[in-house]
């Protein structure tokens, strides 16, 4: 390729004649895009982004184009190469951003009303249980034992803590529809 000719722009700063530019990127701007769209892991607009950043950094250094090499493809490249790595460490020191809705959606955890409403809700829940599944999650749940602490407790085989903990849990689902995993599923998907 040939030199670039050094424009003067308006600020006084020189950048690359824009034939030069053209003519770069028709000779190396299909290959430089295949390759950053390898770096981005087949994200092709941010694959496009890069190349143009790695295009404006090109116009911006007319001196990168009288580089000892035969060939700018290299210097294009590496500042590719480098731009795709600096943009991948900026989203990773970043949190990930969130939309309005789900802030919308979420409880404030400041706000006592809403545990308050919960606590009542599973209190009420826990009630509508027969004694027997009641007693085994009250024991296992509220105060912590194992199966077999509980059972010992209670004076059942640990089988039967087993199968009345299953069975009162989904008791528990069909009375909290609003707090259980399928529930909140089936309400989302409406």
């Amino acid at each position: 390729m040939a030199t670039a000719t050094a424009t003067a722009s308006a600020s006084g700063a020189t950048t690359t004649d824009e034939r030069a530019m053209a003519e770069l990127q028709r000779e190396h701007g299909p290959a430089l895009l295949s390759f950053l769209v390898n770096l981005t892991y087949g994200d092709q607009q941010r694959a496009e982004d890069l190349l143009q950043e790695t295009l404006v950094r090109a116009w911006q250094h007319p001196e990168a184009f009288d580089a000892p090499y035969e060939s700018m493809r290299p210097w294009l490249f590496t500042v590719g190469r480098r731009l795709a790595i600096d943009a991948r460490r900026s989203r990773m020191a970043r949190p990930t951003e969130i939309g309005d809705g789900v802030l919308a959606t979420t409880a404030d955890p400041a706000d006592v009303t809403e545990s308050a409403v919960a606590a009542l809700d599973v209190r009420a829940a826990v009630d509508s249980l027969s004694p027997e599944h009641r007693a085994v999650l009250v024991q296992i749940y509220f105060h912590g034992l194992s199966v077999n602490e509980a059972a010992q407790a209670l004076g059942i085989p640990p089988g039967t803590v087993k199968s009345r903990s299953h069975y009162g849990l989904r008791a528990l689902a069909r009375c909290l529809p609003g707090y259980s995993r399928a529930g909140s599923a089936r309400g989302r998907a409406s």
